[in-house]
């Protein structure tokens, strides 16, 4: 089966930067849904066409990933308005961050800690990817008709290194 809109493939990956450092691997085929939500329009584009076994080597331009590196998403919090156990590398969503924090932090975007200071806390709303141009190579483990459920919700049930809030130490991207 050929790999068109509104199916899922099953893929592996190797993610570097342009400089060759390896940022994320993908060992065990993960599935994704084509022509929703889960994958880069730029990875959907080239799968177009593809079939099982397939092999692709990609460059992403930081626009067509995660976006340009934005110092607006940047913020300065007090810390006291965050609990005890705090650690750099947690992450909050936006509309659960503590009462006090600046309003103008979109409510929107997940945020990263990204350093922590005895008085303050800067929390990094970009993608931990933003600003990056990244090589890709992909191998299409599977494909298969999406299911009506999985067409509904615009998923397979991952999406393309989507940063879930996570406990400390889990650095997953995908």
């Amino acid at each position: 089966m050929e790999i068109t809109k509104q199916c899922v493939v099953a893929l592996t990956w190797t993610l570097k930067d342009t400089l060759g450092e390896e940022l994320d691997v993908l060992d065990e085929p993960v599935e994704f849904l084509v022509g929703g939500d889960d994958l880069l329009p730029k990875i959907e584009e080239a799968l177009q066409g593809r079939k099982a076994s397939d092999r692709l080597e990609l460059h992403l331009e930081p626009e067509e990933a995660f976006g340009d590196f934005d110092d607006q998403l940047l913020f300065l919090e007090p810390r006291d308005r965050f609990p005890p156990e705090i650690e750099e590398g947690m992450t909050f969503e936006g509309h659960a961050l503590p009462e006090g924090t600046n309003p103008a932090a979109p409510r929107d975007a997940l945020y990263t800690v990204s350093e922590m200071y005895p008085e303050h806390v800067v929390l990094d709303g970009n993608h931990p990817l933003a600003g990056i141009a990244l090589r890709l190579s992909l191998r299409v483990a599977a494909v298969r008709e999406a299911t009506e459920e999985e067409i509904g919700r615009g998923t397979a049930g991952t999406g393309f290194f989507r940063i879930q809030p996570a406990v400390p130490g889990n650095g997953t991207v995908h």
